[in-house]
C-alpha cells in the first residue's frame, strides 16, 4: 500500500495500493435500535431482572428506565436541547448509569467528569464543552461551585415527574452520544465527542465477540471519565445482562479485587492493565465463574500463567474510536527473547487485530506503509472512529484525516501510537511516536524494559520512565513486589543485564507499594516519586569508600549520576552513565588529580574501586619516577600525600 501526501499540511491522503489494508470483519450494523432503544426493551421484555448492583443496593431494568425518564423530562423542562452535552458528576454508581441514560432519552449527551479530577480541571471541562446543566449529588456540587450551568442534585428528581418521553426526541445514529474530555499537549483536557451509530459499533461487536447473554454479570470498575467505562456499561445493559460494581476497598486492591470477582460470581470483567498484571499472579479458584478478563489502558507487560480458569484479552484503543479498535486473546505462553540487529528484543502480549468493520493502516513518517515486522503510526478507520474534538476545529483537522482509497473517500484517525505486524499476522504495541527516548544516543521504548523488569518472579508490576537531571536523561524503573516477595538491587540488575543491552538496564529503582494511576486507569507520570535514599529498591551489596581516595571518587561520580549513594563496586555505565558523562569525570579527575584520563580508562575502570586504583596507580608511578625536589612539591597535593605515605588503602574491585 502506498499513502501519498498531496500537499504539506493537507488533510486529504491517497491510498493508490490497499491489497494489504488490515480489516476486521465487516458486518451491517444493528442500527434500527439504539442502545436506549434497546435497554428500554429489555425493561418491557423483563422488567423484573436486575439491572445495577451496587453496595448501596440494586436497580431492577424497569426501575432503571423509570428514573431515566424522569431525568428526561426534568432536562427537558430546563431546556436542554438534542446534541447538547449535559455533566454528570458521580463517582461510579446507579446513579451516573441513571443520568446518562436520562440524557439520552431527553436527546442529549452526556457528558463525565469523575469527582477525584481537581476541581480546576473539572471546572474547565464544564465551561470548555457548554454544557448548561450539572447534574450531580447535593454533597458533591460544593465541590464544582457556581458558574453558568444549572446545578441539578439527582435526589430532586422525583418519580413523580415521569411521563412518555419517547417523543421528546427521536434519537439517529449521527446524534452525539457522549464527550470524553482526555489530556492534552496543550496542558488543558480536549473533549472528544463520539456519536451513537460509533458506541453502536462497539456494542454489536462485543456482544457477539465474547456471546453475550442475558446471565451474564459484569463490573463497572473504571473511573467515570475513563472511556473503558462507556465500554463496560452499555454493552450488557443493551443485551439484558446486569452491571455490578464492586466496593471502594475492591477498586484499589489486587487481592481484594479478585475475592469479590470470585464471591460475585462475575462473569466477564474489565480491569486496567496496572492492576490486571497483578490480579493475575494471584491465586485463583479453578471454580470461578469468570470467563474473560479484558484488559487495556497501558502496554501489557506479562502473559497469563497457565493454570488460570478464564481467558485473559489485550484490548487497544483511542478514546477518539470508541474505546477499542483491535483485541485478542492472550495466550499462556513463556517469554521468548530473540536478537534483531544485535538487540534484544522481548515478545510482549499483541495488542491482535481489528475488531469489527475497522480498518487499520499503519505509516511511516512519509506517509508510506511499512513493511511487516517494521514499526509504523496507526491510522484508524471505520464506524467507530468519533466526530472529533469538542470545539477544536484544529485539532480535528490535524488528528482526523481524509483518505481517497480506490476512488472513495474513508475519515481516518491518526493515533499517533506505533505499532509493528507479527509474523502471524497480529499487531504489536511498540509505544508512542513522542514516547521514544534516546539513552547514549540509543532510542529506548520503556514498556520494553518493563516488560523485561515483570519478568523477575518477585517483581508484580513494574514502569519506567527517563527523569532528566542536569540536562541529562537517566531511566528510572518503579516496581512493585509480589506479597511477601524482597527485591534487591542487584537481582534485578543481574537479570536486566543478561537480557538487555546496558544503555536500556535503568539507572535506579524505586519500590512502590503500587503504581499510581489517573483516575482513567493510566499510569500516572507525575505522580511517581523522585528516587532518594529511602524509596529506592534495597542493595545489600552496597560497600561504602574504604579510603580517602575512594571518598573523592565516589564524590566525583555521585553528583554527575544524580545520586545520593553509590557502591564502590557499582558500574558508572549501569547506573545511567554515558560517554558524554565520562568526560566530566575526566575533567574532575584532572582538576583534582592533576591526572590526566581518557574514556577508554572509564570503560574499562568503571567502578568507584577501579578507577580510584586507576587514579592511585598513574599517580605512584609518576611519583617514582620524580626526583625528591618534584616529590616534595606534589606532597603538597593532599591525595598524592595520602598515597605517599600509604594511608590509601585502594584496592580494585
Amino acid at each position: 500500500m502506498k499513502v501519498d501526501l498531496l500537499s504539506p499540511g493537507s488533510s486529504l491522503l491517497e491510498v493508490k495500493n490497499h491489497s494489504n489494508v488490515h480489516n476486521g470483519d465487516a458486518r451491517h450494523l444493528l442500527s434500527a435500535s439504539l442502545i436506549a432503544d434497546r435497554i428500554a426493551l429489555q425493561a418491557s421484555v423483563a422488567p423484573d431482572a436486575p439491572a445495577v448492583v451496587s453496595p448501596e443496593g440494586a436497580v431492577s431494568y424497569a426501575q432503571l428506565d423509570a428514573r431515566a425518564k424522569a431525568v428526561a423530562v426534568r432536562l427537558r423542562s430546563l431546556g436542554v436541547q438534542p446534541g447538547q452535552p449535559v455533566a454528570i458528576y458521580f463517582e461510579s454508581s446507579i446513579d451516573l448509569i441513571v443520568a446518562a441514560l436520562g440524557i439520552w432519552k431527553a436527546g442529549g449527551a452526556y457528558l463525565p467528569i469523575d469527582p477525584a479530577y481537581p476541581a480546576d480541571r473539572a471546572a474547565f471541562i464544564l465551561l470548555d464543552s457548554g454544557s448548561p446543566v450539572l447534574i450531580t449529588r447535593r454533597k458533591l456540587a460544593p465541590a464544582l461551585g457556581n458558574g453558568p450551568w444549572i446545578t441539578l442534585p439527582i435526589e430532586d428528581i422525583s418519580l413523580v415527574e415521569e411521563e412518555p418521553v419517547e417523543s421528546l426526541s427521536a434519537l439517529s445514529a449521527d446524534d452525539l452520544a457522549y464527550v470524553i474530555y482526555t489530556s492534552g499537549s496543550t496542558g488543558q483536557p480536549k473533549g472528544v465527542e463520539i456519536t451513537h451509530g460509533n458506541l453502536l459499533n462497539l456494542v454489536d461487536w462485543h456482544n457477539g465477540e465474547f456471546s453475550i447473554t442475558k446471565g451474564d454479570r459484569a463490573t463497572q470498575i473504571a473511573g467515570p471519565g475513563f472511556d473503558a467505562a462507556v465500554w463496560e456499561m452499555w454493552p450488557y445493559l443493551a443485551q439484558g445482562a446486569s452491571i455490578h460494581l464492586p466496593p471502594r476497598e475492591a477498586r484499589l486492591s489486587a487481592a481484594l479485587l479478585v475475592e469479590w470477582l470470585v464471591a460475585s460470581k462475575i462473569t466477564v470483567s474489565f480491569v486496567p492493565t496496572v492492576l490486571a498484571e497483578v490480579m493475575l499472579q494471584l491465586e485463583w479458584p479453578a471454580s470461578t465463574s469468570l470467563r474473560f478478563l479484558l484488559t487495556g489502558g497501558d502496554a501489557l507487560h506479562i502473559y497469563p500463567p497457565a493454570n488460570l480458569p478464564f481467558v485473559l484479552v489485550n484490548n487497544y484503543g483511542p478514546t477518539e474510536c470508541t474505546v477499542v479498535a483491535t483485541s485478542t486473546p492472550i495466550e499462556p505462553k513463556t517469554i521468548e527473547l530473540e536478537t534483531v540487529d544485535s538487540a534484544v528484543e522481548h515478545k510482549a502480549p499483541a495488542i491482535g487485530n481489528a475488531i469489527l468493520n475497522t480498518t487499520l493502516y499503519m505509516l511511516d513518517e512519509f506517509g508510506k506503509e511499512v513493511a511487516d515486522g517494521q514499526a509504523g503510526e496507526l491510522y484508524i478507520g471505520g464506524p467507530s472512529v468519533g466526530r472529533g474534538y469538542r470545539n477544536r476545529p484544529d485539532l480535528t483537522a490535524a488528528s482526523f484525516v481524509n483518505v481517497n482509497v480506490g476512488g472513495r473517500t474513508e475519515r481516518l484517525f491518526r493515533t499517533g501510537d506505533l505499532v509493528k505486524r507479527l509474523p502471524d499476522g497480529q499487531l504489536a504495541f511498540v509505544g508512542r511516536a513522542d514516547d521514544q527516548i534516546k539513552i547514549r544516543g540509543f532510542r529506548v521504548e520503556p514498556d520494553e524494559i518493563a516488560f523485561a523488569i515483570n519478568r523477575h518472579p518477585a517483581v508484580a508490576s513494574s514502569a519506567v520512565i527517563a527523569r532528566s537531571e542536569s540536562g541529562t536523561k537517566r531511566l528510572v524503573a518503579y516496581v512493585v513486589a509480589i506479597d511477601g516477595a524482597e527485591l534487591w538491587d542487584h537481582d534485578l540488575r543481574d537479570m536486566l543485564t543478561k537480557n538487555l543491552p546496558d544503555y536500556m538496564v535503568p539507572s535506579t529503582f524505586v519500590q512502590l507499594e503500587r503504581i499510581p494511576v489517573t483516575a482513567n486507569g493510566k499510569l500516572n507520570k507525575a505522580a511517581l516519586p523522585t528516587p532518594t535514599d529511602k524509596n529506592q529498591v534495597r542493595r545489600d551489596n552496597y560497600v561504602a569508600p574504604r579510603s580517602e581516595l575512594e571518598e573523592i571518587v565516589e564524590g566525583i561520580l555521585r553528583p554527575i549520576l544524580g545520586l545520593e549513594r553509590i557502591s564502590i563496586h557499582d558500574n558508572f555505565f549501569l547506573l545511567g552513565g554515558h560517554s558524554l558523562m565520562g568526560a566530566q569525570v575526566i575533567a574532575k579527575v584532572r582538576d583534582i588529580f592533576d591526572v590526566e584520563l581518557n574514556l577508554r580508562n572509564v570503560f574499562e575502570c568503571p567502578t568507584v574501586a577501579k578507577l580510584a586504583a586507576k587514579i592511585e596507580a598513574i599517580l605512584t608511578a609518576r611519583l617514582e619516577a620524580m626526583s625528591e625536589e618534584e616529590v616534595s612539591q606534589a606532597l603538597r597535593s593532599p591525595a598524592a600525600a595520602d598515597i605517599l605515605t600509604g594511608s590509601s588503602n585502594t584496592q580494585a574491585g
